[in-house]
């Protein structure tokens, strides 16, 4: 169970839940009060009731390959160090000493087998395990317990497809289970090849100053923006197709806040582009043994091409040139979309690529990537500035005043009905309906967030009772 600050009601508390209340009314009716966005006390109320509660992308099996191998990441606002120990077990450790609370690591990554802390000299095991500190007899009369005294371990750490992710809540139900039927759509997308993927080179991050939600939310569903926001790349004459990119997409809404468009790639380029539009020498190496017929069928006519896992974890696969000129060639795109503040957060841009592609290609499909959306992407600088221009509109005192709400009522086309996957398919994009299920999500969660801290609070009130 979590340890809670019990604060006095009245205050930042009553206004999250006042606003989640108007969020509930809203979105029932199509909009959604712009205040959720870039606010000092949600935020706060996110990092506790979301960030603490579910499973949160840390990592990839492939960045720490070795005994000893370790990376520095973020759960929440948390510095983490995720490690392979000496038993090959991945360990999600907070990077805060337990003598005085600084930090223990300061490197991005590297390779070791303890880490000794820089202010009294305390050292842990690579699996957090409390290890030793200076002076031990004269200044503690022996050791310590090397359990009680460790680093704190996330409760929970699982993977998929080599996709590490953590939680610090011991009652989350494993991962495969959490993720539901969204676990059907990453079969299809990962499980294409025994070998998996593999990260081609160090993650990027670069601040934005959005709130992590705008990033989260657009790539869940948003297609409608491309024909607007990217119109250069269309009337520059680089990418003529992408004013088309809404009309060919279409949505797997798999519940929970978790979903992805699909597009018919074929339609909107005007030639053959099944499996993402890999080479034909590269798709003889794929195995679809493991996948069933509908996800046969939806890889080769309408594969899904972008993705959110709520609630921060986002993944992209499309064609794009590697450079002007060259014929465009699939990336795979995994972001992170990393809360630091309150409108602002970092941008996580990791490319990957299947283990077994020659290294030519790979170089080729990391460049795609980078073209399209790195930090200096043709695409990349659009999204990032009208989100931008989000976190502004939340905090406008005239937007405030007005309790403005933001529009989600676009007309919707309804599922297929003869769809026979997991989840819902909608063959028109439009609608927002991906949007809305991300919003009821975040709901769900900010409400029993809420809930399970009251539950804690009487708890710990009760023991204190018991053993006053």
């Amino acid at each position: 169970m979590f340890k809670y600050i019990q604060v006095t009601a009245g205050s930042d508390e009553d206004y999250v839940d006042n606003l989640c209340d108007r969020v509930e009314a809203s979105i029932n009716k199509g909009f959604l009060p712009i205040d959720i966005f870039n606010d000092d006390a949600v935020f706060r109320a996110e990092m506790e009731r979301i960030y603490t509660r579910n499973w949160i992308f840390i990592a990839h099996e492939t960045e720490i390959p070795n005994s000893g191998d370790y990376v520095l990441r973020r759960l929440g606002l948390d510095k983490v160090i995720v490690t392979r120990d000496s038993e090959n077990k991945i360990n999600v450790l907070l990077n805060h000493c337990r003598h005085r609370g600084t930090e223990v690591c300061h490197n991005d990554k590297g390779n070791a087998s303890s880490f000794k802390c820089p202010y009294h000299g305390w050292v842990y095991k690579n699996n957090g395990d409390w290890m030793g500190a200076p002076h031990m007899k004269d200044a503690y009369g022996g050791k310590l317990d090397a359990k009680e005294w460790g680093l704190l371990r996330a409760a929970k750490v699982e993977s998929i497809y080599g996709f590490i992710f953590a939680s610090l809540n011991e009652d989350v139900p494993p991962l495969r289970e959490y993720l539901g039927d969204t676990v059907w759509a990453l079969d299809a997308i990962f499980g294409i090849h025994p070998d998996g993927v593999r990260l081609l080179k160090e993650p990027e991050r670069f601040q934005v100053k959005a709130d992590w939600k705008s990033g989260a939310e657009n790539f869940c569903g948003d297609a409608y923006h491309v024909s607007t926001a990217h119109l250069s790349a269309a009337s520059s004459g680089f990418i003529p197709s992408v004013n088309q990119v809404s009309t060919h997409a279409s949505g797997y809404d798999f519940g929970n806040g978790n979903s992805f468009i699909g597009h018919d790639l074929s339609g909107m380029v005007g030639i053959p582009l099944p499996n993402w539009g890999y080479p034909p020498e590269l798709q003889a190496n794929f195995d679809l043994s493991n996948l069933d017929e509908v996800q046969i069928k939806m890889i080769k006519e309408v594969p899904p091409t972008i993705g959110t896992i709520f609630p921060n974890f986002s993944y992209m696969r499309l064609p794009h040139p590697p450079a002007p000129g060259e014929m465009p060639i699939p990336f795979t795109n995994i972001r992170m979309w990393q809360p630091v503040a309150p409108g602002v957060m970092e941008l996580w841009n990791y490319e990957f690529e299947f283990s077994f592609v020659p290294e030519a290609y790979a170089e080729k499909a990391y460049a795609a990537g980078q073209y399209a959306f790195g930090s200096g992407g043709i695409f990349e600088a659009d999204d990032t500035a009208v989100w931008e221009g989000i976190a502004k509109g939340a905090q406008s005192p005239w937007m405030r005043k007005e309790q403005v709400n933001l529009h989600y009522s676009q007309k919707q086309l309804g599922k297929d009905p003869e769809w026979k996957g997991p989840g819902e398919f909608h063959p028109s994009i439009y609608g927002e309906y991906c949007q809305i299920g991300f919003w009821r999500r975040w709901l769900k969660e900010m409400r029993e967030g809420k809930k399970a801290k009251e539950t804690c609070l009487a708890d710990e009130n009760a023991q204190q009772k018991g053993v006053a």
